[in-house]
């Protein structure tokens, strides 16, 4: 299968990676988290079932760029501490950390938890390793199964940052934090090779990229951006051995329907992300509060044949967009960098909650209501631009 196919002649869509699951297999995911009895064959037949079951979906809906909703995950970044050694859980401490966003809004949050927040449930006490090769050869051979009969412009797997990943854990091994990340980095890179050895793209989720300043209440715009910086290097060094036009970035801020004022603006991260060894960038463009920063990108030198994958749709509201509206938010890009460096994209994923008695904040029916939208809108752009 081509890399991308179609893309010079209109605008393609595709999202962020994490997509509604069926209850069952919501419910079996649930009970492996939690150690709790469950039968692996019937967790195994979900799970394919599903993965099968969201490719159609996605294409059903005209997305064009694919995956396997990451079906098989309890959470986009959760799921590894399944495929690394050195690590263990522990119970964690009671409440929450301090945010710029639990901080500014105290009444909103009254437990002080969102996205972030939580307190760490893995201590890293040993040499991290990779041990996941086998969950990761079954997630890819479902994935393929799902393709057959089905010819999608491009499929792409997500997994998740060395800094996201690091953040899960407290460190007790390691002599600092930038030697942990390292570690989580050289470990992942494992994953990061076989996924594009597999034949698909790499998707790296990297929203503590953009969230690291909400969750650093004491540091400054300059301290975050030289995290970030350290963080990039680590990064790219674990995807040297990748080829740009395999790799997708995405970053995000983490909360869904919040506040959210203390959300670093892009201005402050947008020359730090193009460094990034990738060939498309995946950001928030279609929530309220950075919906206007489409405009900075017309002062940033953009690395040669990337490709810009703006969120035109959120999941920071529970209402549709109009397929008009999203077409113009396209638009508006193609006129800053080209109609051939744009792919309509996502803010951020849209999985349901792995939590007993707790409904996803939006609805799979609105989820895909929200992807026929944006194939829709992307139409609409491409009539226009093309």
């Amino acid at each position: 299968m081509p890399l991308i196919t179609d893309a010079r002649h209109r605008i393609l869509t595709t999202h962020t990676g994490s997509l509604p699951r069926p209850e069952a297999l919501s419910g079996l995911l649930l009970a492996k988290m939690l150690g709790e009895r469950h039968e692996k064959a019937d967790l195994a037949r979900a799970t394919r079932q599903a993965v099968a079951d969201i490719v159609a979906t996605q294409l059903a809906c005209g997305i064009d760029v694919v995956n396997d909703g990451e079906q098989s995950k309890s959470s986009f970044q959760i799921y590894a501490t399944e495929r690394l050694g050195g690590i263990e859980p522990r119970a964690p401490e009671p409440g929450f950390y301090r945010t710029r966003e639990n901080e500014a809004f105290p009444s909103f949050y009254r437990s002080g938890e969102h996205s972030g927040s939580q307190r760490k449930r893995w201590v890293c006490t040993g040499p991290i390793s990779y041990t996941g090769e086998t969950i990761l050869r079954e997630d890819l051979e479902n994935l393929k199964a799902a393709l057959a009969g089905h010819s999608p412009a491009a499929v792409f797997v997500p997994s998740v940052s060395p800094s996201s990943c690091a953040g899960l854990m407290e460190n007790r091994f390691y002599a600092n934090d930038d030697d942990h990340v390292q570690a989580v980095a050289e470990a992942l890179r494992i994953e990061y090779e076989a996924i594009v050895a597999a034949g698909f793209m790499l998707q790296i989720d990297d929203p503590r990229l953009a969230m690291h300043y909400m969750l650093s209440p004491d540091e400054s715009i300059a301290d975050a951006r030289r995290w970030a910086a350290s963080r990039i290097e680590i990064l790219n060094h674990a995807l040297r051995n990748i080829p740009r036009e395999r790799i997708r970035h995405h970053t995000c801020y983490g909360i869904n329907m919040g506040p959210r004022t203390t959300d670093m603006e892009m201005r402050h991260l947008v020359d730090l992300i193009v460094t990034i060894r990738a060939g498309f960038y995946s950001f928030e463009a279609a929530n309220p509060r950075h919906e206007h920063e489409w405009e900075i990108w017309r002062d940033v030198a953009l690395p040669a044949d990337c490709v810009l994958m703006p969120g035109v749709i959120t999941h920071a509201s529970t209402i549709v967009e109009h397929p008009e509206l999203v077409a113009q938010r396209l638009i508006r890009f193609a006129g800053v960098v080209g109609r051939e460096r744009v792919m309509a994209s996502t803010d951020c994923g849209f999985a349901s909650t792995l939590a007993r008695g707790l409904p996803p904040e939006i609805e799979p029916a609105v989820v895909w209501a929200k992807f026929r939208a944006l194939a829709e809108g992307a139409r609409i752009a491409s009539q226009r631009l093309f």
